[in-house]
Formats: C-alpha cells, structure tokens, sequence
C-alpha cells in the first residue's frame, strides 16, 4: 500500500491552494465573492485527509494529542508554502503597498490631528513594514485557522470512536 505522508499530503493540499489562488487572482474575483471559501475548504480538506488517514491505519493511537500531531505535521507544510507564496506574491506586486499606503494617507489625513511631515513619516514607515505585517498576519492567520481545523477534525474522530 502507497502510504502518503503528512508531508506530502500539506503539500499536495498547499499547491492545490496555490492553484485555486492563482486562477482567482486571474479571473478577478474580489475578495468580497464567496469563491475565497473555496481555499478554507481545500485547506480543511487537506488536515481531514491526513487525520482520517491516521485514524484508519493500523498505527492510530486513540489520544487526541496522536491526531493532532498528524494534522499539525500537515498545516504546518502547508502554513510555509503559503506564507512564501504570499512574501513571493507581496514582492511581484509592490504597486499593493503603493495603493495600500495611499489608502492609509488618506485616513491620517481625515483625523486632521497630525501635521503633513507627520503624515508622510507614518506612511512611510506604513509602506516600509508592509510586507512584514503581510507576512505576519498570513502566518498567523494559517497556524490559527489550520490549529482550529485540526483540533476539531481530531475531537470529532475521537467522539466518533465512542
């Protein structure tokens, strides 16, 4: 029997977002279209694949910390990808930060509490830390929502049991 890895499943399930990302992109749907589920499903899918793997092979451990482990060994492959993905995707379209920054100008700007030299100084320190604060919520929005995915697939398979 071909075993597939947790590994190798995160990075199945990491390109297949990747993919679904890409052709989104491509098409032009907005972030408001119901379509970006699509990727949470894939990414769900991906940590229920590998923990209902575990669960029907002859190795499972009936331990919630056993599955969790699986999946996290899961989500944490496709957490990197994306994260990359993402810092790749930030680099390749500097004119986001641009638009971005422009957008936060103009908010400082309605406060009417700052002087302009202190506008500009924030918005280029805005500018300056774009990346990283893209990069920052990404990785902490994948470990939250893959931790979620994983503790919950777990519970339910080990209520399941009983």
């Amino acid at each position: 029997m071909n075993k597939i890895t947790p590994l190798y499943k995160g990075l199945i399930t990491s390109l297949a977002m990747l993919a679904v990302t890409i052709i989104l992109d491509l098409t032009n749907y907005t972030a408001q279209s119901g379509f970006k589920y699509l990727i949470y499903g894939l990414y769900a899918g991906g940590i229920g694949w590998t923990i209902y793997g575990f669960y029907k092979s002859p190795g499972f451990v009936d331990k919630f910390t056993n599955i969790f482990g699986q999946g996290f060994k899961c989500f944490i492959v496709i957490t990197l990808v994306m994260v990359i993905a993402t810092g790749v995707n930030s680099k390749m379209h500097p004119e986001w930060a641009e638009q971005s920054t422009a957008y936060y100008k103009l908010e400082l700007m309605k406060d009417k509490s700052k002087l302009p030299a202190e506008i500009e100084s924030d918005a280029a320190a805005y500018k300056k830390a774009y990346t990283v604060s893209l990069l920052s919520t990404a990785i902490f929005g994948y470990l939250f929502i893959g931790a979620l995915f994983t503790a919950g697939g777990a519970a339910l398979l080990l209520m399941r049991r009983k």
